[in-house]
């Protein structure tokens, strides 16, 4: 019987999908090509067909994690239109969503260590989603005075870092899961508070 990664006709994909499989269960690095190809029901010599080695592979696995993402930030993005405001903060809900329900692609994208310059098709994708919430941040701090509002850069990083910490801490099963309040909640107050900070909505009554 032929292996199912030739007989489906689609080797790398079950490649990835192991090693995302991998990646949720181990880490990025408790596994081996072997035991991705084992998973995909392929021999260990038929990964070099498309992977160098297991980096290649938790690559390949980070570009399809940050094509995703970018999906996501976009339609979360265009459904806050057309107000400024709920554009940007679904740009952050929607970085807690995709850790949830992508947790391998979330690993292998922020914890495998694997830069995204390591192949212009990653360094391309990483840089689509990191661009939507840019886009977000630079329209909502037009409507801060020129003299007090901070480089969209540094908007959108401090955004990025808020959703990062809620998902590390209160969102992937680690000790912070502890905390009494939901992650979304956490993320949206927290949004909130530095938000008010930039005077871009008002202070609670």
């Amino acid at each position: 019987m032929p292996k199912r990664g030739y007989h489906h006709g689609n080797l790398k994909s079950a490649l990835v999908e192991a090693a995302l499989q991998l990646i949720e269960e181990k880490g990025p690095t408790g596994f081996t090509l072997s035991e991705a190809a084992k998973r995909a029901g392929v021999t260990p010599a038929a990964v070099y067909r498309h992977f160098a080695g297991r980096e290649d592979l938790i690559a390949e696995a980070a570009r399809q994690g940050y094509a995703i993402f970018a999906d996501l930030m976009e339609h979360a993005y265009a459904e806050g239109q057309p107000s400024a405001l709920a554009a940007f903060e679904a740009t952050g809900r929607a970085y807690l969503a995709f850790a949830r329900k992508f947790p391998g692609h979330y690993v292998a994208m922020f914890e495998s260590g694997i830069s995204v310059q390591r192949t212009p098709e990653l360094a391309a994708a990483a840089a689509r989603g990191s661009a939507i919430l840019g886009r977000a941040a630079s329209e909502l701090s037009q409507h801060i005075p020129a003299e007090k509002r901070p480089p969209p850069e540094m908007f959108s990083a401090h955004i990025w870092a808020m959703s990062h910490g809620v998902v590390e801490l209160f969102a992937r099963g680690s000790p912070g899961t502890r905390s009494p309040f939901p992650p979304e909640d956490l993320l949206e107050t927290g949004i909130g508070v530095y938000l008010r900070g930039l005077g871009l909505i008002p202070p609670d009554e």
